[in-house]
């Protein structure tokens, strides 16, 4: 009871958390000449490079069906960059704020969610290069099928709050999962159809590639921003929202348990 406790109390820390994620935002681009202006820079550059690769070098190398085939893989790769890089960063979140976890009242859980929502803020950043190519293809995307995206984001937000509310509590105590978790998210990256369509994967693999929670994500994102028409993906949706919540409480239970070992350990 005592931790689902902590765990309604998260509300009394939203004025934190929001000072929290705008000082991560502007420490992150300190000192760098054009500063925000690299959030819309940097996934513009990736589409660019994506498109010079397989217009010029990878010529033929894919479905033509799926033309343009960059903006097919940008759908994915801009939701997977906030992903990857929350649970990148949020594994050594509370090490590097060791000097905030060891004040009493500060709430440890804060820094973990703070890295997955500032990453959050940089993956809208890149939704306008992304809007903006759309239109330049002229891809046409149903307005009621649009309304499942927040819903999209939402799911991919709890689940990943859950994930690095976990990842961060066993990192203060292992520290070589750190390093291994950097070649465990590659590996994750290529069972997760983002370079790939679904229906290009072996029969034989495709029933492994549904248990990843991250190819329903994926193939939600894709459907609502590149393939035209109504789609019934949202059954899986709707069934990986549970699945997120019930992540996102074991996190916080499992950090919850191992909070009062925190400063002693970083």
């Amino acid at each position: 009871m005592a931790t689902f406790r902590n765990l309604t109390a998260l509300f009394r820390y939203r004025g934190l958390i929001q000072t929290l994620v705008v000082r991560d935002l502007k420490a992150r681009y300190r000192g760098s000449v054009l500063g925000f202006f690299w959030s819309f820079f940097n996934p513009l550059l990736l589409l660019l490079i994506y498109s010079f690769v397989f217009t010029q070098v990878l010529v033929g190398a894919h479905d033509p069906n799926m033309e343009p085939y960059a903006l097919f893989m940008f759908c994915g790769i801009l939701p997977w960059t906030w992903f990857s890089s929350s649970v990148l960063e949020s594994s050594n979140t509370l090490i590097a704020g060791g000097n905030l976890i060891k004040k009493v009242l500060f709430p440890a859980e804060v820094l973990p969610i703070v890295t997955v929502l500032a990453n959050m803020v940089h993956f809208f950043l890149g939704l306008p290069v992304l809007i903006g190519f759309l239109i330049y293809y002229q891809r046409p995307v149903d307005p009621l099928e649009l309304l499942w995206f927040p819903v999209i984001v939402l799911v991919q937000l709890i689940f990943t709050i859950g994930l690095a509310l976990f990842l961060s509590a066993l990192t203060v105590h292992f520290r070589d999962l750190k390093d291994l978790l950097g070649n465990v998210v590659q590996l994750w990256f290529f069972a997760t159809p983002i370079i790939y369509p679904m229906l290009q994967a072996p029969a034989n693999m495709r029933r492994w590639l549904n248990l990843n929670p991250m190819t329903h994500i994926m193939i939600s994102y894709q459907e609502v921003l590149f393939f035209p028409g109504p789609h019934g993906h949202w059954k899986w949706l709707a069934a990986l929202g549970a699945f997120s919540v019930v992540v996102f409480l074991a996190g916080y239970f499992v950090f919850d348990r191992l909070r009062d070992s925190f400063a002693e350990e970083v």
